[in-house]
């Protein structure tokens, strides 16, 4: 395909793309599910660690449970097709047992793990500053759920979904339902942010609005 076809076609998206607040009855096909999941789980992340899951939510018992505490999720929960709650990890210092695993996986030689290991300590300790704060580290495995988050929403765009990201929950109160349920070990792992998709019921009331080029984009 040309390459003005595909840009045009991604922009086309984005325009396209909007917080869907409420959702018509018609379902996704599970093939097209699928594929947006497929891309949550092929996404970029810091040092390759994949720090999160992603929980399909169907269960009608822990959604109305969530809503109870979710004021920015209600209509979502109640009227979208797929509604995904994505989690992060908090158990990803250098030295964790998650970490570790993860990169001997990759790295099977033991001195080239030691010396991927070592350049991870001193990233984590001197570069990002995260290694002696669980909230910091827990926030760090978060930014990397928005990536998947965003390719999430532009690949659901792209084929004619539409999808709402949400943060507006007591998180505390959801990760107390999830483990209740079952879904996470608070030890390892907490909500991070929510996601419905489905198709709108209504569509916007206004164009796009965003600051204009000069406003947020500079050259040095």
């Amino acid at each position: 395909m040309d390459k003005s076809i595909i840009k045009e076609e991604i922009l086309k998206a984005h325009h396209f793309r909007h917080a869907a607040r409420q959702y018509n009855e018609v379902k996704i096909p599970k093939e097209d599910m699928d594929f947006i999941l497929e891309v949550a789980r092929l996404s970029p992340s810091s040092v390759g660690l994949e720090p999160w899951r992603f929980i399909v939510l169907e269960n009608e018992e822990i959604k109305n449970s969530i809503s109870d505490v979710a004021w920015g999720a209600k209509k979502q929960l109640a009227t979208s097709s797929h509604f995904v709650l994505i989690l992060a990890r908090k158990d990803v210092r250098y030295d964790s047992e998650y970490f570790i695993e993860h990169f001997k996986q990759r790295q099977p030689d033991e001195d080239k793990l030691k010396r991927m290991l070592s350049i991870y300590e001193e990233f984590q300790t001197e570069h990002i500053e995260v290694v002696d704060s669980e909230r910091a580290l827990f926030d760090w495995s978060s930014k990397q759920t928005y990536i998947a988050l965003g390719n999430m929403m532009t690949a659901a765009a792209q084929i004619g979904i539409d999808s709402c990201p949400i943060e507006g929950f007591d998180y505390r109160k959801v990760n107390a339902i999830l483990e209740e349920a079952g879904i996470i070990d608070r030890q390892k792992e907490g909500i991070s942010v929510m996601v419905s998709f489905g198709y709108r019921k209504f569509d916007p009331r206004q164009e796009k609005s965003r600051k204009s080029v000069d406003e947020v984009i500079q050259w040095f």
